[in-house]
């Protein structure tokens, strides 16, 4: 029995190799597909967005010329004076809700007895109230009193001496300058423990208490027997 080869050429198994080149043929064509797609996408979406930056900078062109416009049309002196009657209309405003009687309230709580307000004039500012007020006393000493006192209710700050000097009869007049926020004071007030508040009221009714005592005793005292 012949056992030789007699082909001319050896025999390979194509097969596999046939497979294997379509998949990858497969793959290449599916990626090129696959970013072509994407390529596709990204240029259409930069598209829309120049197209809105462009009408963007269109409407805002519009906007700078409507603008322009505007501004020639309007008269700089009827704006001054637009302005000047609102700054006006402000202050009046603030005058109105300016309160004496909370302001005398609080002088008449604070007011040392031997210190006599002379004068009380408020400058009402943007910024807020300032009270100016002119006493006069005794001694140094008492308008301290006096200016503590005013602080110590928290509806005035940064109290200050501008002006002291002395009188013929040996008194003291000065100026003082503070800023008046009563809206503070009204709130610390409601901030204020409802126990510390019901403690002070019953202290004073029981002064009071003591006091009428005291003067019913005084009274029986000084009597005519």
């Amino acid at each position: 029995m012949l056992r030789g080869n007699l082909s001319t050429r050896p025999f390979y198994n194509e097969r596999a190799l046939h497979l294997a080149l379509a998949l990858a043929t497969g793959l290449a064509v599916g990626f090129t597909a696959f970013n072509a797609g994407r390529i596709l996408a990204l240029s259409n979406e930069r598209t829309g967005v120049a197209t809105q930056a462009a009408e963007a900078e269109a409407e805002a062109r519009q906007l700078r010329e409507a603008a322009a416009r505007t501004r020639s049309t309007l008269d700089p002196r009827q704006i001054d004076a637009v302005s000047a009657s609102a700054r006006e209309a402000n202050a009046i405003i603030d005058r109105r809700l300016f309160s004496w009687t909370e302001l005398l309230n609080y002088f008449e709580t604070t007011l040392p007895p031997d210190v006599r307000l002379t004068s009380i004039r408020p400058r009402i500012e943007a910024s807020g109230a300032t009270i100016v007020v002119t006493v006069v006393a005794r001694r140094v000493e008492e308008v301290d009193a006096f200016m503590t006192a005013l602080e110590a209710t928290g509806a005035f700050a940064n109290v200050l001496s501008r002006e002291e000097r002395a009188t013929e009869e040996g008194d003291l007049v000065a100026a003082l300058e503070a800023a008046y926020r009563p809206s503070l004071a009204a709130a610390a007030a409601d901030a204020a423990p409802a126990g510390t508040l019901a403690g002070r009221e019953g202290g004073d009714k029981d002064g009071d208490r003591d006091g009428d005592r005291d003067g019913d005793r005084d009274g029986r005292e000084e009597r005519p027997r």
